[in-house]
């Protein structure tokens, strides 16, 4: 008999003994306990935008809060303007058509592109291609839903993109969804045509859907390129776009999944159980944002490349080897040869002795065990600061 004023204890669901909290979630509140005891620390884990958007796209969300009419559910397709601001900016930078009405279907974010991309189109014991290293929600939510994970590993060797002949040689029978990522994400290596023209053969040969996630196209990345550029695409593959990164959006959780319309109807079929739409004047300011031009990326990245040299100075101080040239919000970095111990290690090393975070590769998987990530939405002074930090207190 249950005792008085104790509560039943509740089990949580067997779905979720796949998973933990997610990495950042759980380091982020050590970082934040750290700086509670006034230690300070520079974070250079996540690729959280520390810059504003537009102005004009600030003046658009506000001017839109104030009509009396604007703060009602939304429909979940998205208002008929943001969807044609997607199209157009297809167009303009990919040189991509695609139907507003049909072939464009707005998220909260991208991120939840995932969640709805497998929801929708994934069985349970379904298998999924995901990349090793790679984003680790690919990973994490595919183990939540009963999806059977299949890594193909990237490798430096040759530049962090996949191995078609050992893909080849794997049984892809039961593979449902092949997850990619290029400008990539943790590596920073670049989209070519070529890859792409690789990938989608690669998918359409084995029945495979390829879902290209994109966000990082206008980041220290000078070949803008959609894998729906490749012809033949469009049969075989579905790409998730943001507003996070190249606008200095990611608060606001903007995204887009677009593609064939009969698979988009099906994340709809989902998602219009799922959320009544995104607040109107953010829908409003995001297709102000998407009409930006050159101007606002060439001054954005202006900061990312000053902040990018910041960086390099960082590594040379910890001693570790890096491509230079990458593309993204990040530096991907192999640790040093003077440290004995793994890229956890290190990462701990650098916080418990400097005061800096930096990422370890492995949370992306085996394939990033010897390498690190830094962030580079951080201010120049703050690097340069992190730099200093590691000179003077990191015990070799």
């Amino acid at each position: 008999m249950q005792k008085e004023n104790q509560p039943y204890k509740i089990e949580p669901a067997s779905r979720l003994s796949h998973v933990s909290e997610y990495y950042f979630s759980r380091k982020l509140k050590e970082v934040a306990r750290m700086n509670a005891e006034g230690k300070n620390v520079i974070s250079l884990g996540i690729g959280s935008p520390d810059m504003p958007p537009s102005e004009e796209t600030i003046n658009v969300l506000c001017e839109n809060a104030r009509k009396p009419d604007a703060h009602g559910y939304q429909p979940t397709v998205g208002i008929p303007e943001l969807r044609k601001a997607m199209a157009d900016w297809y167009k303009r930078w990919y040189d991509v058509d695609l139907d507003p009405a049909t072939e464009i279907q707005p998220l909260i974010g991208s991120k939840e592109g995932i969640l709805h991309v497998t929801l929708a189109l994934v069985n349970p014991g379904d298998q999924v291609l995901v990349p090793n290293p790679g984003y680790p929600t690919y990973t994490s939510l595919n183990k939540i839903l009963g999806s059977e994970i299949v890594n193909y590993n990237l490798r430096e060797d040759n530049h962090w993109q996949p191995d078609f002949e050992e893909l080849e040689k794997m049984d892809l029978s039961r593979v449902k969804i092949m997850w990619t990522n290029y400008p990539n994400m943790p590596t920073g290596t670049h989209p070519t045509k070529e890859l792409f023209e690789k990938l989608v053969d690669f998918a359409g040969r084995h029945n495979i859907l390829l879902v290209h996630d994109n966000p990082y196209s206008f980041v220290r990345n000078n070949l803008r390129l959609s894998i729906l550029a490749i012809p033949g695409a469009k049969d075989v593959a579905l790409e998730m776009n943001s507003t996070s990164k190249g606008h200095s959006m990611a608060g606001w959780r903007v995204g887009v999944v677009v593609g064939r319309a009969d698979l988009l109807s099906d994340i709809l079929r989902f998602k219009s159980n799922m959320d009544s739409g995104m607040f109107y004047p953010v829908q409003a300011a995001a297709a102000e944002a998407l009409s930006l031009g050159e101007d606002w990326f060439e001054a954005l990245n202006k900061v990312y490349y000053a902040r990018e040299a910041k960086g390099y100075e960082l590594l040379d101080a910890l001693g570790c080897k890096y491509q230079k040239g990458q593309a993204g919000l990040f530096i991907w970095a192999e640790i040093p040869d003077w440290f004995d111990g793994d890229c956890f290690a290190f990462s701990d090393k650098i916080l418990d002795e400097c005061d800096v975070f930096a990422t370890p590769g492995g949370i992306f998987g085996s394939e990033g065990n010897h390498f690190i990530r830094i962030s580079l939405c951080m201010p120049e002074e703050r690097l340069a600061e992190a730099a200093q930090r590691v000179k003077t207190r990191l015990k070799r």
